[in-house]
């Protein structure tokens, strides 16, 4: 099964499929491998629709919905490019009879606005880590961008006269464009002041010493500052979230909002779209128009 799996990755990166796309396939599977290969099946075509739901009972009480959800994607896309692949005969595809588990659409809440003043108004603007540290966070909540994302921008990327920013490799390999307000603007113009270097390809994000930051250091920023603040870190992806739902707030349309945020399909955005409609459920309970007029 492992080199199986193996083989699996290999079409994959032929596909030209993004790093961390590889990374997700090759986790979630090692996860699945592990699980037969504890019942005793090596051979992918011993697995039989039982034994899937055997995997995702076991493995579900380590892992919460998402994750559990994430392995049985990975797993159902294995097995069916193994079956167009090896072409088995007399062999039944087991995923035909098993039904995904459950995924909670509720979407995480965004980062709390007051908790990201807080943390901004620690930012001395007359120092390099201070300007870099405004300008970043800024930059996620109106962007939109992903961590990777965020991660890999280069300078050339960003047109600070108009606001877009290029998102050259997205999730899935696809590129699209996104924007920056005019505040954040001049948030990232204080912070390259700093620079040395401030060429085209030169990283966007960068330490003191001019190498780019990893992605680990992305959220050490976030994390230094919430501490600085006595506010909760708020997570990379959060501001995404903050950032999808002030802009369904703003009435912008779902199309509009799904092509800067890069997802495949509206089901995503939808999610988004049901929790600002329990917004202004609540503020409408509040504030009960009609009744006052009347």
């Amino acid at each position: 099964m492992r080199r199986e799996i193996q083989a699996f990755l290999i079409d994959r990166k032929t596909r030209g499929l993004a790093p961390g796309s590889i990374k997700f396939y090759r986790s979630k599977l090692r996860t699945a491998a592990r699980f037969f290969e504890s019942i005793g099946i090596t051979d992918v075509a011993q697995i039989r629709a039982r034994d899937v739901r055997a995997m995702l009972v076991t493995l579900g009480e380590k892992h919460n919905p998402g994750g559990l959800h994430g392995i049985f994607r990975a797993f159902r896309t294995f097995l069916y490019w193994w079956e167009v692949e090896t072409e088995p005969e007399g062999w039944s595809n087991p995923l035909r009879k098993v039904k995904p588990p459950r995924l909670d659409d509720t979407p995480l809440e965004p980062v709390s606005l007051d908790d990201l003043r807080a943390m901004l108004a620690t930012c001395n603007r007359k120092r390099f880590s201070g300007a870099r540290d405004e300008a970043m966070p800024l930059f996620l909540l109106v962007s939109g961008c992903r961590r990777a994302e965020l991660h890999a921008l280069n300078i050339g990327d960003v047109d600070l006269t108009t606001g877009s920013v290029y998102i050259a490799r997205g999730k899935g390999g696809k590129s699209r464009t996104t924007f920056i307000g005019s505040k954040t603007r001049r948030a990232v113009v204080r912070y390259l002041r700093f620079r040395a270097e401030i060429a085209e390809e030169e990283p966007l994000w960068v330490t003191s010493q001019g190498k780019r930051l990893r992605l680990q250091s992305l959220r050490e920023v976030l994390r230094r500052r919430a501490k600085r603040a006595g506010v909760e870190a708020p997570t990379l992806h959060s501001f995404r979230r903050g950032f999808a739902i002030s802009a369904l707030r703003s009435g912008c349309d779902l199309i509009t909002r799904q092509r800067m945020l890069g997802h495949s399909s509206l089901a995503i955005v939808g999610r988004y779209l049901r929790q600002v409609e329990d917004d202004l459920r609540e503020a409408h309970e509040r504030v009960r128009p009609a009744d006052h007029m009347l």
